[in-house]
Order: structure tokens, then sequence, then C-alpha cells
């Protein structure tokens, strides 16, 4: 059954062609993910789809089964000035979530008993406990926790949030969604991922989270050039086919050239008097000219900018701390930095990672300790509230601003001009204003203005958001062979995992762990770890002490009751040393592989000590 499908449709601004004539379907239960370059018309086409804007094109046509609801989750959702919380999520025409609506009202209304009455009522009408359990789980797993504040007052991070938890508990049969990971943090994202691949989902979005497109994707679609090509599968069977496809259209685009170097030849000898035949040539020629002129080979980003030298001490960090409104975000963190690592930051929303890059950057004064900078570092320090740019200049004085050239390696020189063409900004988007440019072209302009300043330390807070795939690939390629130092907070998994080998955890009250290794490694160390803690807890609620003494020990001999009296201490003695080792699972910031490893190793012993004295314990007292 086809929930959603497009037909013949284009949206053109001025003389910009976003797509012409494009042909989309979306089948029932899979899962499309739409792929292209910053301001091609990604999001546009979603909106188009979504019904927020209108198709162009004669014959054009958007349908949706009438059987099949639909739900838009925009990049910047809008509730309204005077809209709560409570009142976006719960703003739905699904029966059992205006039913939970209406019974939390009256929970808040302890001065109307008939009311909750009602409510209730209705709750047990509909079975509809179910569903309220499932609100409070989506609210908690994405941090919602004040139903009541106005949504107006919230961060762009937090309505996204809103509106996800909306869309998810309102749980639509066809979902489109723009960039859905974006303002989430880890922990969130993969909590998203899991529920996105539920099979009875109905999928369409935009993302640049490539973990995303290879496990829950089965359908993805490129927008480029005006036209859509469609790819059956996930991630890597998308880059097989595009790969082959384009290997395909490099060899037709061999012919075609031999092929207009000929007619160009027999245009050229070709007398004046025209007829029928000739004319039929001369048009087949300007086809060709227009197919040849159109195709234009993948503009590719290239980054060669020379960073200044380090010297031995680049950055430390020692025993700082930072703590707001009796609350530690940073305690006694401590790191020397070398020269060219590459570090990765992670942690939940509001956890404290800014924090710790504004006292790095000496930008915030820690409440103890110190941070001290070589005198040879350079910062270069992409934010997301740095994105500043003056909307009313054109691109090419945003750059120039800066400087007219940059160092390049080999001691050769870029242009301002120069820079900004191996940034994909050709010579006519140099001239357009940065109002008119996308959200991922505008973070593209701002990342480099901050390469510009040929930095040799780079920290980079959330650097993918609205990046597009193509620019994320050569972002890493040239992150990898950056010379000087890299520190990134990420939510994109696949960013992290390929650049950040060392990564600073926070876990919470202050505590930062530092991990040496790959994130996806440290997520599978978490699941031992809890494996563990649940294995330990449920033998330490076993029963602690022997069985009470029977009765009949009255009877027993002196010698007897000694001896049951000496294994009773050793089981003591034993749960005490349990007790020591279950403390030692709980410091987190101790412990490695191997400790874990050991620590196991030792619990395993002492149980099995423990079962052995309880054993003689109740064979002395039944002699």
């Amino acid at each position: 059954m086809v929930y959603l499908e497009l037909t013949q449709v284009s949206k053109i601004y001025g003389e910009k062609v976003l797509f012409d004539r494009v042909d989309l379907q979306v089948a029932q239960n899979t899962k499309v993910a739409l792929v292209a370059k910053n301001g091609t018309g990604k999001s546009t086409l979603l909106r188009v789809a979504a019904g927020i804007d209108l198709p162009e094109g004669v014959g054009s046509e958007v349908y949706v089964h009438k059987d099949a609801r639909m739900a838009y989750l925009s990049q910047d959702p809008d509730f309204g000035a005077n809209a709560s919380v409570m009142d976006a999520v719960f703003d739905s025409d699904n029966e059992m979530v205006k039913a939970v609506r209406d019974y939390e009202e009256a929970l808040s209304r302890p001065d109307s008993p008939q009311l909750l009455q009602n409510a209730l009522g209705r709750m047990d009408e509909l079975q509809a406990w179910d569903i309220e359990a499932r609100i409070k789980e989506v609210l908690s797993k994405l941090n919602i926790e004040d139903v009541n504040q106005k949504v107006a007052t919230l961060s762009g991070g937090q309505r996204k949030r809103v509106a996800l938890a909306k869309l998810i508990i309102d749980e639509p049969d066809l979902i489109i969604m723009d960039e859905p990971t974006n303002h989430l943090d880890l922990d969130m994202i993969e909590w998203l991922e899991e529920w996105l691949q539920s099979p009875n989902l109905t999928l369409l979005m935009v993302t640049h989270d490539r973990y995303f497109l290879e496990r829950v994707c089965n359908r993805i679609i490129e927008l480029e050039g005006g036209n859509i090509y469609h790819y059956t599968g996930n991630y890597s069977d998308f880059l097989n086919k595009k790969a082959s496809r384009e290997e395909t259209e490099s060899a037709e685009l061999d012919k075609d050239r031999k092929r207009m170097k000929q007619e160009l030849e027999w245009v050229r000898r070709m007398p004046s008097g025209r007829g029928t035949k000739a004319k039929s040539r001369l048009s087949a020629f300007s086809e060709l000219k227009n197919k040849v002129g159109g195709f234009r080979k993948e503009e590719e980003l290239t980054i060669e900018i020379k960073g200044q030298r380090l010297g031995s001490k680049i950055l430390e960090a020692h025993n700082i701390s930072k703590s707001y409104g009796g609350r530690e975000l940073v305690k006694g963190f401590s790191y020397k930095f070398q020269k060219g690592e590459r570090a990765g930051i992670v942690g939940r929303n509001g956890a404290g990672k800014s924090t710790l890059l504004h006292m790095l950057t000496k930008e915030l004064e820690p409440d103890t300790g110190k941070v001290v900078h070589g005198s040879n570092t350079h910062f270069g320090y992409y934010t997301q509230d740095g994105i500043n740019l003056a909307q009313d200049m054109r691109v090419i004085d945003v750059v120039r601003e800066i400087a007219e050239f940059i160092p390049l390696e080999k001691g050769l020189k870029l242009t301002a001009r120069g820079l900004l063409e191996r940034f994909m900004f050709n010579s006519k988007q140099q001239q357009v204003y940065v109002s008119q440019l996308s959200g991922g072209e505008k973070r593209r302009l701002y990342l480099l203005t901050i390469l510009m300043k040929n930095p040799n330390f780079l920290i980079l807070d959330e650097p993918t958001n609205d990046l597009d795939i193509m620019t994320l690939n050569v972002l890493e390629d040239f992150l990898m062979e950056f010379p000087g130092c890299v520190l990134i907070v990420s939510h994109d998994r696949f960013f992290l995992d390929k650049l950040a080998h060392h990564l600073f955890i926070f876990e919470g009250d202050g505590k930062i762990r530092d991990w040496n290794g790959l994130y996806t490694e440290y997520r599978e160390q978490l699941k031992v770890e809890s494996q563990e803690r649940s294995a330990a807890a449920a033998t330490h609620t076993a029963p602690a002490a022997p069985p009470k003494k029977v009765e009949q020990e009255v009877a027993l001999t002196q010698e007897q009751r000694k001896a049951i009296r000496r294994v009773e201490g050793q089981i003591s003695k034993l749960e005490d040393r349990k007790k020591g080792i279950n403390r030692q699972f709980g410091d987190a910031a101790a412990l490695t592989p191997e400790r874990i490893a050991e620590l196991g190793r030792e619990l395993a012993e002492v149980n099995e000590a423990i079962e052995e004295k309880e054993m003689e314990w109740m064979e002395l007292v039944g002699e």
C-alpha cells in the first residue's frame, strides 16, 4: 500500500531549480531517507510532501493515503506564544492521548473531584493506562520535566525535543522528519534509533546520521542536480550503488563527448542551405550539447590549510572544577594534551560539556584548579552560539574581512576567493548575501572563517549539525590529517568513531571518565558493566546471613557450638569482602576492562566460598 506519492513535483526559486518534475513513492512500513548536498532542497521537498509548501509544475500532485495519519517534524517547530509543554505534547486527535491529557489536567485540580472521577472512567473505558505509562517514558527519555513551562521560553533544542515527544506519543502511521537527531544527546539518539527500527513504522526523513541510515533505513533517495535517484537498501548499499551509477555515467559521458566532437566538426563543415535532415541533425547536436554541458562532476571540498607549529606545552588542566547552584558539573578534571591528539567529549545535554570547553579556553574561570595554555597554542573555536554571520554581507566579504589569503602547505598561499571555491562556494554563490544561504551553507561558511585564522588547536562544539554527508566526509578526512590537536563535542556517533579514539565522558555529578577507545566500544563496555552490576545485585539480595539457629541448638555440644560460631564468623568476613567488591564496581572512574574482569573473578570466588561455608554451617547445625 502506498502511503505517500509525489508526482511531477517541482520547486524553483528565481533562477535556482531545487528539483524538477520529480516522482517519489513511500510504501507502508518502508523507511526512506533523503540525502543531498546542503542548499539543494531536501527540507523543501519534505515540506512539500508534508503539505506545508505547495508543489509547482503542471500536473504536479501530492497524494497521502486517506487511512494514513501523518506527522511532520520540522527543524524549527513552532507551537505559538502561549502554549505550554503539556499543551504541545497532548495536542492530538488520538482519543487515548486526549484521555491522558484530561486525566493529567484533572490531577492538577484537586478542587474538582468529579473532574478526576470522569477522567478515571474515561481512562478505564479506553484502557489508556499503558498509553499514560508510555507518555511518561517518552518525556523521561527526552529529558522533558516541567510540562507546565511555556514552549516560547524554551531553547531551539528543547522545542525540537517537545515536538519529537508529541510525534512519538501521537503514534502516526506516516512520519516525515527533518534532521531528527539534531539537539539530542547520545542516549536520546540511540533510544530514538531503537524506536524507529519498529517494523510497523513508515518513515520519510532527512538525516546526516550515518548510523541511522545504516541501521534504520531500507531505502535511500538522493536529490542531485534537480533529479532524484532511488536506491534500495541501507547506507552501505547506497554507497555501493551510487559508485556504480557514477561509474556508468562517467563512461557514457566520455562517449557523448566523442560524439559531440564529431557533430561539432560536421556542423562547421555544413553548407548554408539546410534541409530537413540537416535541421534534425542540428537539433540532435543541440540536445547532445545540453546533455554534456549539463553534466557537472561532483564538486569536491578540499582543505589544505597549514596549521601553526605547536610548542612542547599545549593545553593543561590541573584539577579543575565548576559548580552552578549547588550542582557540580565538572569535578577535579586533569589532563595534559599531546601533539596530534584527537579527543572527543560526550555526555547528556546539560551535563557540563560546554562548561568544560569554556574553562579550557579560559572564557570561564574554574572554581578550583587552573588551566595552562602553551605560548604557541592558537585556538580555533567552533561553537553553536558563535554562528553570528552578518546577514547583509556577501559571502566573499565575510571571508575577506578576516584575511585576503591564508598559508597552505609547501609555502603556497590561497586567496579568499580560491578558498571559498574549495568550500563549494562558486563564483556566483560568493556574491550571494549570507541571509540567502541554507542552514548547512551558513555552518560551512562559519567553519571556513574558523580555519582561516590558521589555528593549531581546533575545538569543535557540535560541528556536524546541518552539514551534508559529503561535507562531513571531507571534513573528517581533513581532521584526520590536521597536524594540530582536535577536541570535538558531538552527538554524531559515526563522526566520533571515525575521528576520536580517546573520549572524555560525562557520567553525572561532575565525574568525567577518561576512556581510551571508540565510542561504540564504550557503549559495549557499558552493557557489560550493567550486566555485571545486575548479577552482583542479584547475588547481593540473596540471603546475606546464615539461616536462623534452630531450637535444637541448645542440645548441641560445646565443640559444635564453637565450630558453628567459627563458620559464622568466616561467612561474615566473606560477606564484608563481597560488599567491598560491589562498592568497587560502583566506582566507574577507576574501572578499566582489565579491572572489571579482575573484580568479576574475585566476586565469583567469594560467592563460591560463601556457598561452601553456608553448606558447612547447615551440616554442623543438622548434626
